[in-house]
């Protein structure tokens, strides 16, 4: 059961990084809050820990680099003042460009941030099976609980949307065979220790592929349908569709060397924390069966003995038709009090769901201050991201979208490298002068 909630305080359904960032900004601007998290006594496919902003790998957050949209977008998280990079600045781990974290570590950072504020109320293990009422933030992600997606559908239509994520295996540091694997980044970026490569010649590499198409995948259930999404296909989908695929794409060797030789492919290894106690298999999300994936990754050089501290697996993520359903508050037509934040508006990846939940928190604060919000402009990375839910063009099938250039208005320049730069100071530019409007 929820607990009592005042009328005057905001109620969080959701303690990942949509909800968290929502609640610490609302408490920031002096809204009370009631934030509900249903783990401990719920957990869903994808989860294991028992506390708040859980990440599902340590590189989960992507590129800081500050010519990439990934890099904008968390440039103008921090000066949001995001809690979501607070903590990852503060429980981060050596990945070249990447910003990754220990998961743990930012788990628990997150926590104490969350304590850290006395208007906000934090209730773990409390699963939310319907809409509250008052003014509600609902911020589940796209593996909210079967009860409440009930409850949504009912609400909103029963939109059959979906699509399937995927998990990478987690190892053993100490089952990896070091001698026959190598440190490096690729593209010279970061420390060359960030990163642990074990290099296949086109002979192992075309076993590999081919292994991968004739292992034992988990089977679907009856009810379900495949509906991969692009950014993230299982390992064993990409070898499907073509020899070259994967030597193109995650086991591409560019700018890596084995004794003075480029490998034909390599496997990266990126540390899950910063004891480098366990590693991630970089790119091999899988629906392989457990003991297929045994079989298959064992055959790979330094992984022969291998120990995984978890198999890879695909799970079911749901979202909303957010240009349908939801008004320019990001709040549900029939519900003006209800928001959605997060991934289960239709953004794809943490950072993008911290944005939107860090969007919705200023949002209510906003309303609350019987004041009007006007979100950022289209062409910084926020409020492309807002466009995107809002005012996307129509499609036969609205999908979830991480950040790219792609959806920022097109800027007039010759080359794509000069159209990216022109598309950053232009970008930059404008979240500077919002940011100025805002203080006004």
């Amino acid at each position: 059961m929820i607990h009592a909630i005042p009328n005057h305080s905001v109620t969080i359904v959701g303690a990942g990084l949509a909800g968290c960032e929502a609640a610490i900004q609302l408490a920031i601007a002096g809204v009370p809050v009631d934030l509900y998290e249903m783990k401990p006594k719920v957990f869903s496919p994808a989860h294991c820990m028992e506390g708040p902003a859980e990440l599902v790998c340590s590189n989960s957050l992507k590129s800081d680099s500050p010519d990439t949209a990934h890099g904008l977008l968390k440039s103008e998280l921090r000066a949001l003042g995001s809690a979501v990079m607070r903590a990852a600045h503060e429980t981060r781990v050596p990945a070249g460009s990447a910003l990754a974290v220990d998961r743990n570590a930012f788990s628990m950072k997150m926590k104490m941030l969350l304590a850290g504020h006395s208007l906000i109320r934090y209730y773990s293990g409390v699963e939310v099976e319907s809409i509250p009422g008052g003014d509600v933030i609902i911020a589940t992600g796209p593996l909210t609980s079967q009860s409440l997606t009930i409850a949504l559908q009912q609400t909103v239509g029963d939109q059959d949307l979906h699509f399937y994520d995927a998990l990478a295996p987690i190892i053993d540091a100490e089952s990896i065979e070091f001698d026959k694997i190598f440190e490096g980044s690729r593209w010279g970026k970061g420390d060359p220790s960030d990163y642990l490569n074990c290099p296949l010649s086109k002979e192992e590499y075309l076993q590999l592929v081919l292994s991968l198409r004739n292992a034992e995948k988990t089977p679907l259930h009856g009810f379900e349908k495949v509906s991969y999404f692009e950014g993230c296909l299982p390992i064993e989908v990409m070898a499907e569709r073509g020899d070259d695929v994967l030597a193109f794409g995650p086991l591409r060797p560019v700018g890596l060397e084995c004794q003075g030789k480029r490998p034909y492919a390599v496997v990266q290894l990126r540390s899950e924390n910063r004891q480098r106690t366990a590693f991630n298999m970089v790119g091999f999300q899988t629906k392989l069966t457990h003991s297929a994936q045994k079989e298959v990754f064992r055959k790979i050089p330094g992984l022969n003995r291998v120990r995984f501290l978890r198999f890879g697996a695909v799970h079911r993520n749901m979202y909303i038709n957010a240009p349908d359903v939801l008004t320019d508050d990001l709040a549900l037509k029939n519900f003006p009090n209800v928001r959605l934040a997060g991934q289960i508006t239709g953004v794809e990846g943490y950072v993008e769901s911290a944005a939107m939940g860090l969007l919705v928190g200023l949002m209510v604060a906003k309303r609350r201050m019987g004041k009007n919000f006007v979100p950022p402009p289209g062409d910084t990375a926020m409020g492309a991201l807002y466009r995107h839910i809002r005012q996307s063009t129509p499609r036969k099938k609205y999908e979830p979208m991480n950040i790219h250039f792609g959806l920022l208005p097109q800027v007039k320049a010759k080359g794509k490298k000069a159209r990216r730069q022109a598309a950053l100071e232009r970008a930059r530019s404008s979240m500077l002068t919002w940011l100025r409007k805002r203080e006004t």
